[in-house]
């Protein structure tokens, strides 16, 4: 009894907890300077992308986070504007089979519709 009882509490410890996804370095697009780290988990339905301490970019208008394929976002693979461009930011889009098989997190420029950095995912 004891023995079922904490291989239950580990399990449901294991389930409760965000596992790694993916993880990328961006570079550059477009004739635009973007570096730093990029990690994708799920949880609770969502995809969450966390750009690293180390992100910058090196200034564009109308820019976004998004995961997409090819350098350009997915249906439903908008997450948001890009808060600011060096530091970490956090942002999300529900986890769906189309934002699932997204292979990179591109920062994109809406108002010129083209990518500004592409990290691909691992």
């Amino acid at each position: 009894m004891f023995r079922s009882t904490v291989f239950g509490v580990a399990l449901l410890a294991f389930a409760a907890s965000p596992s790694l996804a993916a993880s990328g370095t961006f570079k550059g697009a477009s004739s635009h300077k973007t570096t730093g780290s990029v990690t994708v988990t799920e949880k609770g339905g969502k995809l969450v992308i966390k750009l690293g301490s180390n992100f910058s970019l090196d200034g564009a208008p109308d820019p976004y986070v998004s995961l997409g394929n090819g350098s350009r976002p997915v249906k439903g693979g908008t997450a948001g504007v890009l808060a600011k461009n060096m530091g970490a930011g956090t942002y999300s889009v529900p986890a769906t089979a189309v934002t699932k098989a997204a292979r990179e997190v591109v920062i994109w420029c809406k108002k010129y519709a083209v990518p500004l950095g592409v990290a691909r995912l691992k």
